[in-house]
């Protein structure tokens, strides 16, 4: 057994080791739990790992194959709580909470945050429309209102691609939206600079991905008491 196990775990992601990683969890998790896997070891450790593509600080610059295969590592340990949920009769089969939407701002194409954001939104019971990478704000107002969705959830790494959320912000108050569908705002940028969430034009943001399913809620509750759903007046 590994004597640092977030070291360790690190060095598979960089070195694009999904095998090796997924033994490290399975490892962690025979003695702790899935839950456990993810929340105090995976979460951590893939934090830091954006944290340091992010700020690409010294020999910790990771390429796309390498967040691709950090993704994939997380969706494969999620899998596994799901899994290990269901068994024990804990975890919801399907959506039992209304859509929301999902992704990735214009020109931004980093999807590990959007994915683990994604995978325990679902574990909560959301209906989880993920749009993917490269967003344009008029299509995720289209998905929302399309959906009947309260709450539209955005990613942004960088400051660059960061910006482009007032895009969105203001197609949202373009079409008189305003309040009754809520901008949830989340990626590293926002923790290194976090009054960028009202800058920009959020309404809220998570601490972490363990923490958007909350953040959710919160935001759902208060599109309700601003009006119907976008797109139930069509």
């Amino acid at each position: 057994m590994p004597q640092n196990w977030p070291e360790e775990l690190t060095k598979t992601i960089f070195d694009a080791d999904r095998a090796l990683a997924n033994e490290l969890i399975d490892a962690w998790a025979a003695e702790h739990g899935y839950e456990s896997a993810v929340t105090d070891y995976l979460c951590p450790v893939l934090e830091a790992f954006g944290e340091a593509w992010a700020s690409q600080i010294e020999n910790a610059q990771a390429s796309l194959a390498q967040g691709y295969v950090a993704a994939k590592i997380a969706e494969d340990a999620l899998a596994k709580v799901l899994i290990a949920q269901e068994a024990s009769g804990r975890a919801p089969r399907a959506a039992t909470k209304g859509p929301v939407v999902l992704g990735n701002i214009e020109d931004d194409y980093h999807p590990l945050g959007r994915k683990m954001v994604a995978a325990f939104l679902r574990l909560a019971g959301w209906d989880v429309r993920d749009l993917g990478v490269d967003v344009a704000a008029a299509a995720f107002v289209d998905a929302a209102v399309a959906a009947r969705a309260r709450v539209v959830g955005v990613s942004a790494m960088m400051l660059t691609t960061a910006r482009n959320v007032r895009k969105l912000r203001e197609e949202i108050d373009r079409r008189g939206l305003t309040g009754r569908l809520q901008l949830a705002v989340g990626g590293a940028v926002y923790k290194l600079r976090p009054e960028l969430v009202a800058e920009l034009g959020g309404d809220g943001t998570a601490l972490t991905a363990l923490h958007a399913a909350a953040l959710f809620n919160r935001l759902w509750t208060r599109s309700c008491e601003l009006g119907p759903a976008p797109g139930a007046d069509r």
